[in-house]
């Protein structure tokens, strides 16, 4: 970890001279490399994690190399990036330094490739820690962008990582002197720790995504890319929808679909073989189900549904860390909610989302401009999907947000940003600023500021004088009360002088 530090940071200091032109020439080498290995790294990914399915890591791989590439392709990261004739303002970039990227185990491949491009791309350098259950397909991803960046010109050791992580090495990493920004994807102590190590650092928070189906849905539309999407990589995108909120008017149709779209609903002795399953103890998430196929997770459990079953579905009425369906459960197994009205949608809604997904997203099936403006305004999340896939929606694959494998949660969820993290927030921007107005600063005080008791010493003798005055009934035509205060003012001073 040291060393790849030390040749990062000694790499970095090179490469931040580097023009636009040969910076962007290197990203997309590294782009169309990674590009190119997207199947094969998606294969080793689900050979060592046991986790997810190949074409949909490829898809993965592909939005996170070329998809990510295009969103950045044109931003200006080296020296002016801005001017602002009127206020007279030059802007200029200039790189943080040595990025540690931390790697999840359900995106490995993918996360690698986008934190490597948007680091380089803002001439930072990048050591990263992959995940120790995902260690070997992290670093032949990092290895494939390494060997394209050098091939393009970029210095030996720009790209660095970590051979065999764990918590101390990443720890340390962290906090390592020549780290000058964290990128945390992981689970919340990883990401609390990134946030003490006295670093500047993105974290992401858990995403518990709700999906309200309105009772203006199109029940068979929606249906379908919800369940494309719960299913996507066997739900180990953290913008996965979790848990059905369904209006009561479209209750029967959408279970109809849901059905006809190779879903089972388990009676109430399956839903406990089940829940057994997904929290054997309350509150915590069971890893051995996390990226299993549904078919695998029902075999665990003991219960037996039809060959080619893509979601496990069963109906839930309560909300809570201990219910183990409304937690994120990072696998495709559903919670289904129903609710009266668009009320008691945001109400359930909001409550999945208190126990664990604030800040992160919501996704909503409607036909009803209301509703979709109603839930914007009120949702505690940072992204709210309309009438799309939210697993990959929220990551940019079919939306306009800016692709990433980075989501941040902003203030709701514990986060610096509620943006989707990619190269401008890894560059830092200085600013010359031209003078465009006069302003007339007041001349010094009669009483400077730094005599305070002295101004407060006069008032008090003024005030004296005053009463003293008043009291003996002397006629304040036939003296000068201020004469009077200065001259007693003087002679107490040359007595407190002697």
């Amino acid at each position: 970890m040291r060393e790849a530090v030390k040749l990062a940071n000694k790499a970095q200091q090179e490469f931040e001279r580097f023009s636009q032109e040969k910076v962007d020439y290197i990203i997309k080498s590294m782009a169309e490399a990674a590009f190119e290995a997207a199947e094969y790294l998606a294969q080793l990914a689900v050979e060592e994690t046991k986790m997810g399915i190949v074409e949909h890591k490829k898809i993965k791989n592909e939005l996170g190399s070329l998809g990510v590439y295009e969103s950045i392709k044109n931003v200006k990261t080296v020296g002016v990036i801005h001017t602002d004739p009127v206020k007279k303002i030059t802007e200029i970039a200039y790189p943080f330094g040595v990025i540690a990227g931390i790697i999840p185990t359900t995106n490995p491949t993918s996360t690698a490739i986008f934190k490597t491009l948007i680091s380089l791309k803002a001439r930072n350098g990048i050591v990263v820690s992959p995940h120790p259950s995902a260690v070997s397909c992290t670093v032949k991803a990092l290895e494939i962008c390494n060997e394209a960046a050098m091939k393009a010109g970029a210095p030996s050791g720009l790209i660095g990582w970590i051979t065999r992580p764990t918590m101390s090495a990443t720890t340390e990493l962290m906090k390592h002197k020549d780290i000058h920004l964290i990128l945390a994807t992981g689970g919340g102590g990883l990401v609390r720790a990134a946030y003490s190590s006295g670093k500047p650092a993105y974290g992401v928070g858990p995403g518990n995504v709700p999906v309200y189906i309105d009772k203006s849905a199109h029940i068979k539309e929606a249906v379908r890319k919800i369940v494309d999407s719960k299913s996507f990589d066997n739900g180990t995108i953290c913008a996965t929808e979790q848990a059905m909120v369904v209006h009561k008017n479209v209750k029967e149709m959408t279970i109809r679909e849901l059905k006809n779209n190779d879903c089972y609903f388990l009676d109430k002795k399956e839903k406990e073989k089940l829940e057994n399953i997904i929290s054997p103890i309350k509150g915590k998430l069971n890893p051995a189900i996390v990226g299993r196929s549904a078919e695998h997770i029902a075999e665990m459990a003991g219960v037996s549904v039809p060959k080619g079953t893509r979601v496990l579905i069963a109906e839930e009425n309560l909300v809570g860390k201990n219910v183990p369906l409304s937690i994120e459960k990072l696998s495709p197994i559903f919670a289904f909610y129903t609710v009266k009205d668009v009320e008691e949608a945001k109400q359930t809604c909001h409550s999945l989302l208190n126990i664990g997904g604030r800040g992160h997203s919501l996704s909503l099936h409607t036909s009803d401009e209301a509703v979709i403006h109603m839930f914007g305004m009120e949702m505690p999340v940072s992204r709210i999907l309309v009438n799309t896939l939210a697993s990959i929606g929220a990551a940019g694959a079919t939306t306009g947000i800016t692709p990433s494998f980075t989501l941040g949660c902003g203030s709701y969820g514990g986060n610096i940003t509620s943006d989707n993290i990619t190269a401008r927030h890894l560059l830092n921007i200085k600013r010359i600023a031209h003078g465009i107005r006069d302003v007339t600063i007041p001349k010094t005080s009669k009483y400077p500021s730094n005599n305070r008791q002295e101004i407060e010493k006069t008032d008090q003798i003024k005030q004296i004088v005053t009463n003293v005055i008043r009291e003996k009934n002397i006629n304040s035509d036939a003296i000068d009360p201020e004469f009077v205060s200065n001259l007693v003012s003087s002679i107490v001073k040359q007595y407190q002088n002697q």
